[in-house]
This record gives structure tokens, C-alpha cells and sequence, in this order.
């Protein structure tokens, strides 16, 4: 047996929503080695595990030999994408996007081996920021129909409520960084998430109609849960990579509390485990599911973060199973031990450590039997939690649900 096309690899995975051209695509990666690029504009200071995805198609990609570009939009995040979005995003300053944009390299570091012949990372603001207006339109403005432009999906949702004219741009900003990729690294695939399709489609026609040469687009699926619903979303927020976001417990536990029909999927496009092994360790049921799902988060958070990580939040996910809690590697909060002199109102100290949005989501919440103070259920509302609830180390365990738990340490 020969290598493994690249393309039949992503597709046996699960990656693959659309592609420009499949056949001629797949003909590419058995023919030459592919320079490629995702971009990842700084809309948040991390990335979180939508993109992880990217950095996983990327990354395998890479191992079969072909080159990666990650680019960072230091230039497009100065606008906005419009994509799936029914409101203008927010204005960012240079001074937040800069900073964003040095935080998403120091993650990609941990995906993709870079240097001139293995891997780039580059930021578009290095060729949008200085970008004359007036060149720019008549010989990049001069290739796109409004029309056409008006008539895609990233354009629909704001066409109904107001798309502004720095908008309107994005498609030619990020299709113009294909072009200029072409042109400067070779480049001939950019990839993105399915939202992504009609700019991607953009960049694949500017760069026939400016250069006469074909180029290729491919989007990926996004993650889903087996009832079609986005994954990668928890109560506090989004699933990020950052560990100041989300400790490497809380990522390990996402994981290991996803549910059994979704298993099989977040293998194969969160790991790097062979099909052949995924299937058997996911055939099973019962106990044995469970440890599928400890196998996939021991894994993700082994990639994410890292194996001494992963070992630390399995031991202490299989404590907080056996009753045994462990601190070290659980959610922990210090808070002084004069705020529970005379008494914390355990409303309230739910929603400060963030545990509820609000007191009375809190209040409905202990009501209903679903808040525990060292194992033990609290379903009064008046509670005052007081330094006497602690353990002989200052430590307080609070469970909400069967599987959020979070510390409070005392300091003097």
C-alpha cells in the first residue's frame, strides 16, 4: 500500500463539508506537496475548540507532508466577518487585535511545528494595514460582482437588519489574502469552517480571474452533537484552549461528560487515534463508555495542554467519581476567611464564583435539591455559609448538578 491521499484521509475522518474541486483536489495532494492556510481572525483573546478543529485538519495535513500557513488577521479583524452573524461585531482597538493575535500564535505553536519549509504563521495586517485604497479598488475591486456578493450566505443575515459598506469589504480583504498568498508562498488551498464557504469562493475566483490559475477551497464540518446542535458550548461560555480561561480540569471534564452517541465523532476529529482503534474502543456500552469518554478527554487534553495535564485531571476526575476529592487540579477560588465570619449568603457566593449567572437562578437551583456543601445537599435558600462549613484544610467543596465542582480556599 502507497501513502494515503490526503483528501481521502480527511473524508474517511469525518472533516470534510465542501470542496471547490474534490477530484482535482485529490489529485493535487497525491501529485505535489500543498501549501495551505487557514486564517483565524483575533475576535477573542484564545482560541477556543472551534478552532481546534482547523488546527487538527492542519496538523494532519502537516504529518503527511504537505505545508501549513496559519494566518493570524491582524488586518481582517480590523473589520469584522459578517458570517453568521446578525449583528455588526464589535470594534476592536489595534492595541486588543495585536495582543489577541500574539496569544493565538503562542496556541498554534502547540499544533504546528513552524519554520520556512515545514510551516508559516503570518498576519494579513503586514500587507492590508498599508494597502493603498484607490490601487486596491481598480485592481482587486475590479474582479467582484455586488450582485453575486449580495446573493451569499455570510451576507443574508445582515442584509435583513443593516450591512454596513466595512463589511461589505471583508469578502474582498480575505479573498485578496489568498491572492496574496499565491502569489508570495505558493499557496493553493485556503480551508475553513462551513460558515466560510462563499468568502473562500471569493478568493478561489480572484485568484482565476487575476492570475489565470486554479486554486482550491475546503471547509470543514462544524462540531455537532448527534441531535445537530453546535458542541463546544458550556454554561460559562465557550470551550477555550486558554488555560486561564478554562483550567485543564474543566477541559478535561467537557469531555468527559459529552454523550455516547457523540463519542465516536469527537475521536476522529479530535484525536489523532487510527479509525480502526477509535471504533473499538467506542463500540462498547455501559461502564465501558465511560472509559471511552475518560480515553477521549485523557487525549484532547493531552494535545490541548498537555500529558502531565491530561494525567492530573483524569486522577482527579476519577477522585471527585470516587468521592475522594483531591484539590490541585479542580476549579479552586481563594477567598478570605473574614467574608465568612458572619456568614456568606450561599446565593450569593454561587453566582460571585460563577457557578449561576444570577441569584435567583441560583435560588431556583438550591430549591430544587441541586447544590451540595461537602457532599451534602443545601436546599435552603436563606443558607449562610460560615467558616465552620470548611474542611481541617481551609477547603470547601461545592457540587452543583452530578458534575460541576468547585473549591473555595480560605486565606487569612
Amino acid at each position: 500500500m502507497g501513502t494515503p491521499n490526503a483528501y481521502d484521509v480527511l473524508q474517511e475522518r469525518g472533516y470534510i463539508a465542501q470542496s471547490t474541486h474534490p477530484d482535482e483536489l485529490r489529485d493535487l495532494f497525491s501529485k505535489e506537496r500543498v501549501t495551505f492556510y487557514c486564517g483565524f481572525d483575533p475576535t477573542a483573546s484564545s482560541l477556543h475548540v472551534g478552532h481546534f478543529i482547523m488546527f487538527m485538519v492542519m496538523r494532519q495535513l502537516q504529518l503527511m507532508g504537505h505545508r501549513p500557513i496559519v494566518l493570524l488577521g491582524g488586518g481582517t479583524g480590523m473589520v469584522g466577518d459578517p458570517s453568521g452573524r446578525s449583528d455588526m461585531r464589535r470594534v476592536m482597538t489595534i492595541e486588543e487585535i495585536d495582543q489577541n493575535c500574539a496569544n493565538f500564535k503562542k496556541q498554534a505553536e502547540r499544533f504546528i511545528e513552524f519554520g520556512d519549509d515545514k510551516g508559516l504563521c503570518l498576519n494579513n495586517a503586514h500587507w492590508l494595514r498599508e494597502l493603498n485604497y484607490i490601487e486596491f479598488l481598480r485592481d482587486i475591486g475590479y474582479h467582484f460582482s455586488i450582485n453575486r456578493m449580495l446573493a451569499a450566505e455570510c451576507y443574508k443575515t445582515r442584509l435583513e437588519v443593516g450591512l454596513t459598506f466595512t463589511e461589505l469589504n471583508y469578502m474582498v480583504m480575505q479573498s485578496y489574502d489568498f491572492l496574496y498568498q499565491y502569489r508570495n508562498y505558493g499557496c493553493r488551498l485556503e480551508l475553513g469552517g462551513n460558515d466560510q464557504w462563499s468568502n473562500i469562493i471569493g478568493g478561489v475566483e480572484l485568484v482565476r480571474r487575476a492570475e489565470g490559475e486554479s486554486v482550491y477551497g475546503l471547509t470543514m464540518n462544524l462540531l455537532t452533537k448527534s441531535d445537530g446542535t453546535k458542541m463546544g458550548k458550556t454554561a460559562g461560555g465557550a470551550v477555550w484552549l486558554d488555560r486561564d480561561k478554562m483550567s485543564p480540569y474543566e477541559f478535561y471534564q467537557y469531555w468527559r461528560n459529552v454523550d455516547d452517541a457523540d463519542v465516536n465523532k469527537c475521536f476522529r476529529l479530535l484525536t489523532f487515534l487510527p479509525i480502526d482503534e477509535i471504533d473499538q474502543i467506542t463500540a462498547a456500552s455501559g461502564a465501558a463508555m465511560n472509559a471511552a469518554k475518560e480515553r477521549l478527554a485523557y487525549e484532547i487534553t493531552k494535545l490541548v495542554h498537555s500529558e502531565a495535564d491530561a494525567e492530573e485531571a483524569q486522577a482527579a476526575s476519577r477522585a471527585l467519581f470516587s468521592g475522594a476529592v483531591e484539590a490541585g487540579a479542580l476549579p479552586e477560588t481563594k477567598m478570605s476567611r473574614t467574608a465568612f465570619t458572619d456568614g456568606y449568603g450561599l446565593l450569593q457566593l454561587l453566582k460571585d464564583l460563577e457557578l449561576t449567572d444570577s441569584v435567583s437562578q441560583a435560588r431556583r437551583l438550591v430549591e430544587q435539591g441541586g447544590i451540595s456543601l461537602q457532599d451534602e445537599k443545601i436546599t435552603d435558600s436563606k443558607y449562610q455559609v460560615h467558616e465552620s462549613d470548611f474542611n481541617s484544610d481551609a477547603r470547601l467543596k461545592i457540587r452543583k448538578g452530578k458534575k460541576t465542582y468547585h473549591l473555595v480556599q480560605l486565606t487569612d
